[in-house]
C-alpha cells in the first residue's frame, strides 16, 4: 500500500486545544505528537473517544492516523482530535458523513471557559457579603 496522505490534514478544536489529523492507508496505527495514542493520552476513556469515529465507521484497521495536538489539557486535546479525525474521514468518504453527523462527531463543541469579571474572584463567584 501507498503511504501517501489522503488529502490535507483536517483540523479540530475544543476549548483551547487545536488538533490536526491526517489519514493514510495502513493498519490502524495512531500517532499523536510522535507517541502512540494510548501512551500520549494515558486514560483509556480519552483514547477511546479519539478512536470513536474510526470504530463507528468500521475503518479502524484501514487507516493510520498521524496527528499533532497543542494547547489546552488532555481531555480538550482528545475531543479536538476526535473532531479532526471525523472531519478527515468525512472528507475521504462522503458516504460516512451521515453516520458521523448522526452521532454528533462533526459538530464543533463551542463551549469555552467564561472570563473572570472585575469585582469578583472568578467568573461567577462573588466575594463574601458582610452586613457589618
Amino acid at each position: 500500500m501507498s503511504t501517501a496522505l489522503l488529502g490535507p490534514p483536517k483540523a479540530g478544536r475544543r476549548k483551547e486545544a487545536v488538533a490536526r489529523a491526517a489519514l493514510q492507508p495502513g493498519s490502524g496505527r495512531c500517532v499523536v505528537n510522535g507517541h502512540p495514542l494510548d501512551r500520549y493520552f494515558g486514560r483509556e476513556s480519552l483514547w477511546r473517544a479519539v478512536m470513536k469515529p474510526l470504530v463507528l465507521t468500521n475503518t479502524a484497521h484501514q487507516y493510520d492516523v498521524m496527528a499533532r495536538v497543542m494547547g489546552g489539557g488532555k481531555a480538550g486535546q482528545a475531543d479536538a482530535l476526535k473532531l479532526a479525525v471525523a472531519r478527515a474521514l468525512a472528507a475521504r468518504d462522503e458516504s460516512l458523513r451521515a453516520v458521523l453527523r448522526r452521532e454528533g462527531l462533526l459538530t464543533r463543541d463551542a463551549r469555552m471557559k467564561e472570563r473572570k469579571k472585575y469585582g469578583q474572584p472568578g467568573a461567577r463567584k462573588r466575594f463574601q457579603f458582610s452586613k457589618r
